[in-house]
């Protein structure tokens, strides 16, 4: 948002309108020149700043995205572990319940 030089009635009561006029219309043109370099300035810096975030991120998401894969991969053995160990002890309650039962049949007979 520009902002218009101005002065006071003074200064153009001691300086006359004409110089006064031309001193803010230089104030004004450095402003507005300052104004473009710096944005040219900012627009180079920020080009920059993107760029490299950019890249930090890609090599974050890498690193991210290789953890997840291994950490997937330990769940899946662990997962296998349980089911085994799971079937195990269902075989052995089953076994269990099993002779149990052929045994009380036996002492029936």
């Amino acid at each position: 948002m520009p902002v218009t030089a101005r002065l006071s009635r003074k200064f153009y009561e001691k300086f006359g309108d004409e110089l006064t006029n031309e001193l803010v219309g230089w104030f004004n043109q450095v402003d507005t020149a300052y104004r473009a370099e710096f944005r040219d300035l900012f627009e180079t810096h920020f080009g920059r700043f993107d760029a490299k975030l950019d890249e930090r991120t890609g090599g974050l998401n890498a690193k991210l995205e290789q953890r997840i894969t291994g950490l997937s991969a330990e769940l899946k053995i662990e997962l296998a572990r349980a089911e085994t160990r799971l079937i195990r002890w269902m075989f052995l309650f089953w076994a269990g319940t099993l002779g149990t039962l052929i045994a009380l049949q036996h002492l029936h007979t």
